[in-house]
């Protein structure tokens, strides 16, 4: 089994391509920071005999988003975890401009290229999965591009069916990494459970086998999410074939 892991060099992307290679994958794996890639490459080669691949690449630039399509196309994965990401994790009001670019570029753009690379191969043979790393955080720019991979997941998992390809959203919520001091969080001072990276990609790929499409990791009730699918339906269809509702008509004399 072959595994592609972005955002690998530390964290949650870290711990999937610890996770897979000690259940014998070999692996591709990518981040910014090469120094870091090689040495886990070389641990993970060295203690569970599998074959690591790395990738240096800068998803916020559109040449090595496209360095990595090439990769994907050429390696057709059995599983591609989408997990590079940043948080800019600022107020929208005082964000810099290129931060909102670099986010979008990661968060979006790149998730949907590297996705669209990755499907066609696992279509053709009748498997494969892809898991994409969203979030429970919140703040205006990163929650949005966290629900775009959201519903991103949940239509792409809906085209898929019957192809014998899995898609899965993992949404964690707090996870002990250094995301949050870069952001300039302070782990200790937030009254919430903190999350070890290995639990959220042993989790992920637990929900992958139980065939999850959304996966949150310290959700113990897993209907919560299929009543809030049921109910989301249920609005767009009760809203798709009615005609305009009358709070919005025009009154007399309007």
């Amino acid at each position: 089994m072959y595994g592609f892991v972005t955002g690998a060099s530390s964290g949650v992307g870290e711990a999937f391509a610890c996770r897979l290679a000690a259940d014998g994958w070999d692996l591709m794996i990518t981040a910014r920071r090469g120094p870091r890639l090689s040495a886990l490459a070389e641990r993970l080669s060295a203690n569970h005999e599998v074959s690591v691949q790395t990738c240096i690449a800068d998803l916020t630039k559109p040449g090595d988003v496209a360095e990595l399509e090439q990769a994907i196309a050429d390696a057709e994965p059995d599983l591609l975890v989408n997990n590079a990401g940043f948080a800019g994790y600022r107020e929208f009001a005082i964000v810099d401009p290129q931060v909102i670019a670099d986010l979008v570029g990661v968060h979006v753009m790149a998730v949907s290229r590297l996705a669209r690379a990755a499907i066609p191969p696992m279509v053709e043979r009748g498997s494969g999965a892809i898991i994409n790393v969203a979030s429970l955080l919140y703040r205006a720019l990163y929650a949005g591009a966290k629900a775009f991979q959201v519903a991103f997941t949940q239509a792409l998992a809906g085209e898929l069916t019957g192809t014998g390809v899995q898609v899965q959203v993992c949404c964690p919520g707090l996870i002990d990494t250094e995301f949050h001091a870069l952001a300039g969080l302070d782990l200790s001072e937030i009254p919430f459970p903190v999350m070890p990276p290995a639990e959220v990609a042993g989790a992920a790929l637990a929900g992958l086998r139980l065939g999850e499409v959304v996966c949150v990791p310290g959700l113990h009730d897993p209907s919560m999410v299929d009543t809030v699918n049921e109910a989301q339906r249920t609005l767009l269809l009760t809203a798709v074939s009615s005609g305009l509702a009358h709070r919005y008509a025009p009154g007399p004399g309007a």
